[in-house]
């Protein structure tokens, strides 16, 4: 692939005075179908990080918080990207190499990858990319089938939801990276991610159930409060780490309140949008 197949993609952003919400689905904003998400966090500022190329996999990258620079390079030309805000992404197709730079303090990198994580598809010499680069014939997209998990059906209650702990790569110079792969360590398959952000300190938010959607939410920064009801039990949840998540069985009327101010809340859901 070319460095010019490379695009911005807009991003829906719903303004509202407790905070903004932005989203995006597979096969729709993200022009794939989502197998692993991950995000970048506790980045030292001005650092850089990501050198390396990825044979098969397409990625869709979103600046949740702060800012960075993307810089891409097909062997031939080379391009960068500053990615400073919540409701615009990039898109990266295969066989690019990338690098992600000049993080600011506090920024938070969310990314999607067509592919499960396979180290055998990663370049990380430069040089071997460059050899890479010049010999490789664009193949047509890997295809990874792998079974749905079903949606689970039947009435829970509030004590079928619990935090759940995210599988963590720490880096003492390069920060951290969470990541949830559809099939592994995830109870559903992510198919949308919606995010709030510019959140006034202190605000309520996300009144609502869903009859079959599961969800995991995340405070990726800042904390909040999570106060789920089954009808019958109440239970509150505090979140305040980027790798912990509170999975969110259907079926629950969902409160959100308490945020610290710059907090940014992602939910990864297991369905579209369904009005």
């Amino acid at each position: 692939m070319k460095v010019e197949n490379c695009r911005l993609v807009d991003i829906p952003k719903i303004l509202d005075k407790r905070g903004n919400l932005s989203f995006v689905e597979e096969n729709k904003h993200i022009p794939f179908a989502i197998k692993r998400t991950y995000w970048l966090y506790d980045v030292p500022g001005g650092e850089n990080r990501g050198g390396h190329a990825e044979i098969n996999n397409e990625e869709f990258i979103i600046a949740l918080s702060g800012s960075f620079d993307i810089v891409l390079d097909d062997g031939k030309t080379s391009k960068s990207f500053t990615l400073n805000r919540s409701y615009y992404g990039l898109y990266v197709p295969k066989g690019l190499w990338r690098e992600i730079k000049e993080f600011s303090t506090n920024a938070v990198a969310l990314e999607f990858g067509s592919i499960p994580y396979t180290p055998a598809d990663y370049i990380r010499d430069h040089d071997a990319f460059l050899a890479f680069a010049q010999n490789h014939t664009p193949s047509p997209a890997l295809t990874t089938p792998s079974p749905s998990k079903p949606t689970q059906e039947g009435v829970f209650s509030v004590s079928d939801c619990s935090i759940i702990e995210l599988n963590q790569h720490h880096s003492d110079r390069k920060g951290n990276l969470t990541v949830i792969e559809n099939g592994e360590a995830s109870p559903f398959d992510v198919k949308r991610a919606y995010y709030l952000y510019d959140v006034p300190g202190g605000a309520s938010r996300g009144s609502h159930a869903h009859k079959t959607l599961q969800q995991i939410i995340v405070a990726v920064s800042g904390s909040f409060r999570v106060t789920l009801d089954d009808g019958t039990s109440q239970s509150s949840f505090f979140l305040n780490r980027p790798y912990q998540g509170l999975y969110v069985k259907n079926g629950m009327w969902r409160t959100l309140d308490d945020f610290s101010s710059g907090s940014v809340c992602m939910v990864l859901a297991s369905e579209v949008y369904q009005p």
